[in-house]
């Protein structure tokens, strides 16, 4: 069972061949004997529960088609039945009172979850290995990072432990772990997915976003995600879509006949691992042959996103993460000798390394004397950067490349080395910071003895609100190949 996609487990559900109970205690029995480390909290009466009503609904008239279908939330998410930690200390026994928006919706349609997912701490971090949970593992080689900050998300798909997740991206952390564990997810354009609910780390890139084996199954979720929330301040007022329209069977043997696909000569230079390169490339020439045409583009101001991210990112993290203070909820110390120094215990013991480095980065470039020197001038290159990809889109209608410049590297690798780690993020940052929609695929696997069981990702990026055609040109692609069909032998 947990080797088909979504739309194969909608049938044999609404055929009445496979009950939402036997289903959830299907993935259930797979998490327990995982090693993985995806899961952050499993609560299998509470699983369980959801899917005896899950049951109950798929009797009746009509259910929802996600009735029933087991999913897993990234532990950014906040939910009222299990825990909402944040891969953090300083929230490791917190139960919200209410559940995300997205959590909402997933219920509402009477979704099963399954539990909560493993996340860095915050969302802050590229490798999956800054959780206060521990380390996850990449199930195509336990000694891989899965990526990050959704790589409990990514790792649990790719081995087979839920057949969706939520994700969020912030500068990549959709895309960079489904890359690194070979399934699919798609960062939509921001604002497309209500935030309500989501744990704040940098409010003006955060998006949460799909992940699944397929980019059909994604359009399939994302069509329950998307939509105006009057909660969130920053959800977007744009007319409700069927994600799901251009996920058809291909028309001819040229099902991408015209289109014109951009590739940014930036995201092709000497940084990129020739084995990454040579999946990419060969994944452009199989569009070719769907009918595609390539055209050489420049997104001249590529190298500057990491500069501006890690300036933009890290000062708005500074600013939401005070409010974990030890005052109202969450880790507060044992002993301290008034207020500020409550303050400065709770916050020194509740926050890990990477949590704490980000927080004086962005202090530091929000402060009197510095502001206009750091985060201003960040803010004005982010729009030329978003300027730059409107440039693009005049010759061309879809933008692809690599995810990252690497696949995913072993544990332990990158963890003194944290400006390392921000530069594998080169090729998603400036997608983030456009505020665009952007998408991995699986395209192949590394080369040479230890990377040829780590997969490579293909990114697609699109002009705003152009999520349906990115799904359907990912569709289209993995009609006429088996990557995301693939999975880890164990």
């Amino acid at each position: 069972m947990h080797t088909k996609t979504l739309t194969e487990l909608v049938t044999l559900l609404h055929s009445k061949q496979l009950s939402a109970t036997e289903l959830a205690q299907h993935y259930l029995n797979r998490i327990t004997a995982s090693d993985l480390n995806a899961f952050a909290h499993v609560d299998p009466e509470q699983t369980l529960l959801q899917a005896a009503h899950a049951d109950h609904l798929l009797s009746q008239a009509h259910p929802h088609t996600l009735t029933g279908i087991p999913i897993a939330h990234k532990d950014i998410f906040v939910t009222r039945h299990w825990r909402s930690t944040a891969g953090s200390k300083m929230l490791a026994n917190y139960t919200s009172p209410f559940d995300a928006s997205v959590v909402e919706k997933f219920n509402q349609a009477g979704m099963v979850t399954l539990g909560k997912l493993n996340c860095d701490e915050f969302a802050m971090g590229s490798a999956n290995e800054n959780s206060y949970f521990g380390a996850v593992k990449n199930p195509w080689d336990k000694r891989a990072v899965p990526g990050g900050s959704s790589g409990g998300s990514a790792a649990a798909i790719a081995a087979r432990l839920t057949p969706a997740a939520t994700g969020t991206d912030t500068g990549g952390s959709i895309r960079q772990p489904a890359s690194f564990c070979g399934i699919t997810g798609i960062k939509p354009t921001y604002g497309r997915v209500s935030r309500f609910g989501m744990i704040a780390f940098a409010s003006s890139l955060d998006q949460a976003g799909p992940m699944a084996q397929s980019a059909a199954d994604c359009a399939l979720l994302l069509n329950n995600m998307a939509g105006f929330d009057e909660r969130d301040s920053t959800s977007l007022e744009h007319p409700a879509e069927d994600f799901c329209r251009e996920i058809v069977a291909p028309a001819s043997s040229q099902p991408l006949s015209g289109l014109r696909i951009g590739v940014p000569r930036e995201f092709f230079g000497p940084g990129l691992a020739a084995d990454v390169e040579q999946a990419v490339r060969a994944a452009l020439a199989t569009c070719q042959q769907l009918g595609a045409t390539l055209v050489d583009i420049s997104l001249p101001k590529t190298e500057l996103s990491i500069p501006v991210y890690y300036v933009i990112a890290p000062a708005e993290a500074s600013s939401n993460l005070s409010r974990f203070d030890g005052v109202r909820y969450g880790h507060r110390a044992a002993s301290y000798d008034g207020l500020t120094d409550m303050y400065k215990k709770t916050r020194t013991e509740g926050f890990g390394e990477e949590v704490k480095r980000r927080i004086l980065v962005g202090s530091y470039v929000l402060s009197h004397g510095y502001y206009d020197a750091y985060y201003l001038q960040a803010q004005k290159i982010r729009r030329l950067i978003a300027n730059d990809f409107q440039e693009a889109f005049k010759s061309c209608d879809v933008i692809m490349g690599p995810v990252a410049p690497t696949v995913a590297w072993d544990l332990g690798d990158k963890a003194d080395d944290p400006v390392a780690s921000y530069l594998a993020d080169i090729f998603t940052l400036s997608t983030s910071l456009a505020g665009l929609p952007g998408m991995s695929i699986p395209c192949g696997f590394g080369q040479g003895e230890k990377n040829s069981q780590r997969p490579v990702g293909l990114q697609l990026i699109g002009n705003y609100f152009s999520e349906a055609r990115l799904l359907g040109i990912a569709h289209q692609y993995q009609c006429a190949t088996d990557w995301h069909t693939r999975h880890p032998a164990a």
